[in-house]
């Protein structure tokens, strides 16, 4: 039944479409066309992102980082395990959940690490992405104060994930 759900969507639509005398096939084509418009703006500023990302990691860099900040995490109870993630979040989605899931499987899901990523994760957004993408889409080239304020909340939630399990799981 649900195999059937998207192409009787697309069918009715068509069908409201051709019922009230209006074109389907002009109007179709335009918004690819607007689509691809919008695909080609975006993906310079999403590429470069993601190739950053991956240079970091793959540079040592993140993993230098990781050290010099697992002191100051533990004095705010904040598993060190979950360096990496912070560090990565902001950049890369699919990297931040390739660490996630790495912390889980290592530690477990339900080890104060495996349980701060999760929220982490559910907490804090892909900075760098998000503003490329949407910001690119929408034509936007100052970010001078969005970015900041950004990076601010992530840091946040960041925290406040530390905090809260700590607080409703204990240790």
């Amino acid at each position: 039944m649900t195999a059937l759900l998207l192409p009787g969507i697309l069918l009715l639509a068509a069908l409201s479409v051709l019922l009230r005398g209006r074109p389907l096939y002009g109007p179709l084509t335009e918004g690819f066309r607007e689509g691809l418009g919008t695909l080609l703006r975006i993906f310079p500023p999403v590429a470069v992102t993601l190739t950053a990302a991956a240079m970091f990691r793959a540079s040592g860099g993140l993993d230098a980082l990781t050290g010099l900040l697992a002191p100051a995490l533990q004095a705010l109870g904040i598993p060190p395990e979950t360096a990496p993630l912070m560090l990565l979040r902001p950049l890369s989605g699919s990297g931040a959940l390739a660490v996630g899931a790495e912390i889980m499987e290592k530690l477990g899901p339900d080890s104060p690490a495996g349980r701060t990523a999760a929220v982490m994760l559910g907490s804090t957004e892909t900075t760098f992405y998000t503003v490329s993408v949407y910001f690119a889409a929408a034509g936007v080239r100052r970010t001078k104060h969005a970015i900041p304020a950004a990076l601010a909340a992530d840091l946040v939630g960041f925290l406040c994930a530390g905090i809260f399990v700590r607080l409703f799981f204990g240790s």
